[in-house]
């Protein structure tokens, strides 16, 4: 009897260990999933996303769009999503999906062909000027949903590096006060206008999502990878690592970070003597030629005649 009951329990202990194995293993596969999702954009699109439905009903240009960059996105052998994403992401565009890029580059690439070869023709042009300007139009309206991107980049990006001295400020006073770095980041999120704004709340909601403190940090740098922004997550990183007090690195960042501000400010002023010689040239110089000589030519053709 006794036999029985120690083999029952061992039984019972056995699938009860069974049961725990099997559920924990399930639930890192749902985290791994988690984390995979995490990696992608569009989870904290500030737009509800009940409400795209409704705007791609909206703009039937975009649903166009995203049907057109599907059907070319299966037939294309080359087609690189993934950098593209981060184009999309480093943009601020957390909205828009590669394969619609690639609709609105179909699109593109059709519209100004096909205006490039009624415009030549009924200007009187030949036929081989017409379809070197075709193919030329069409190549233009190719590329130019990424140039849209990347100039939204670079200007996201300048904009970033301008506020990224503020918001070390607010890190170091925060910090300071006894605050941690992600509750700095936090007030910093609630206090600092977009993109960089955006960017501090993407970074705390992935790291609610399951990633690490220095995950989400390095995450922020991929997405704005701008030289004010390597130099912030490479100190925290090494700061960690070293075990150097947060708030003496975030001061002295501050520090840096004004020197930087004020050597781009010199940097531009340098420059402006260079930038403004076109204006002067081709502008300003024949204005002025044309009021003081005009009159002097006048006078001298009136007094020869």
């Amino acid at each position: 009897m006794d036999l029985e009951l120690i083999a029952l329990a061992g039984v019972l202990l056995l699938g009860a260990g069974v049961t725990i194995l099997v559920a924990n293993l399930s639930r890192a596969r749902g985290s791994t999933a988690t984390l995979d999702q995490i990696r992608t954009y569009g989870y904290v699109a500030e737009a509800a996303g009940s409400a795209e439905p409704d705007s791609a009903a909206k703009r039937p240009l975009d649903s166009l769009a995203g049907k057109l960059g599907d059907i070319a996105a299966r037939r294309a052998t080359k087609f690189g999503e993934a950098e593209i994403r981060q184009k999309l992401v480093s943009a601020g565009m957390y909205g828009t999906t590669p394969r619609k890029i690639l609709g609105y580059q179909v699109l593109g690439a059709c519209a100004f062909a096909v205006l490039a070869f009624w415009a030549v023709p009924a200007f009187g042009g030949p036929l081989l000027l017409t379809i070197l300007a075709g193919v030329a139009a069409g190549v233009f309206g190719w590329f130019l949903p990424m140039i849209y991107i990347e100039l939204k980049r670079r200007k996201r990006f300048e904009l970033i590096d301008r506020q990224l001295p503020d918001m070390i400020d607010l890190l170091v006073v925060t910090v300071e006060a006894g605050l941690g770095i992600l509750a700095s980041m936090r007030v910093a999120s609630d206090s600092l206008p977009d993109p960089l704004g955006q960017e501090l709340r993407l970074t705390l909601q992935e790291q609610r999502m399951g990633l690490s403190v220095q995950q989400a940090i390095d995450s922020l740098g991929r997405r704005a990878d701008t030289p004010n922004m390597r130099i912030f997550v490479r100190s925290l990183a090494q700061g960690e690592r070293l075990g150097v007090s947060i708030s003496a690195t975030m001061r002295n960042l501050s520090l840096e970070m004004r020197k930087r501000r004020k050597a781009l400010a010199e940097e531009r002023a340098q420059k402006m003597p260079v930038k403004m010689l076109f204006p002067l040239i081709f502008f300003i110089f024949p204005a002025m030629f044309i009021v003081l000589l005009v009159p002097m030519a006048i006078n001298i053709l009136d007094a020869l005649g």
